[in-house]
């Protein structure tokens, strides 16, 4: 397999990714970034732990999809995360059921 052509795949599995979250952005509540992952999910509680400096957070999340390229099974049940790094989570804007137009 030629450079080209292992370029090629990645863009290929990178857009079928982007293709898969559109289609499924719509099912959850919350944005979850860690510093390695991106999740959607529709449950999600960040507790902090530690003391002092030595503080690291807890990430749980219920029902979730994973942004990851190599993942065969993007859909989790059950997702906790430990990290000492940044935790950014938002809630998605509820959406409208719309209907195709006749």
């Amino acid at each position: 397999m030629s450079a080209e052509d292992l370029e090629r795949y990645e863009t290929e599995q990178e857009l079928a990714l982007y293709r898969e979250y559109r289609d499924v952005v719509g099912l959850f509540s919350h944005v979850v970034e860690t510093e390695r992952r991106f999740y959607l999910c529709n449950d999600v509680d960040v507790l902090v732990r530690g003391e002092g400096a030595e503080v690291f957070f807890d990430v749980r999340m219920n029902d979730a999809w994973v942004w990851d390229v190599y993942r065969p099974a993007r859909f989790v049940k059950k997702v906790r995360v430990l990290t000492f790094k940044d935790v950014n989570v938002e809630e998605l804007p509820a959406r409208e059921m719309e209907m195709p137009e006749a």
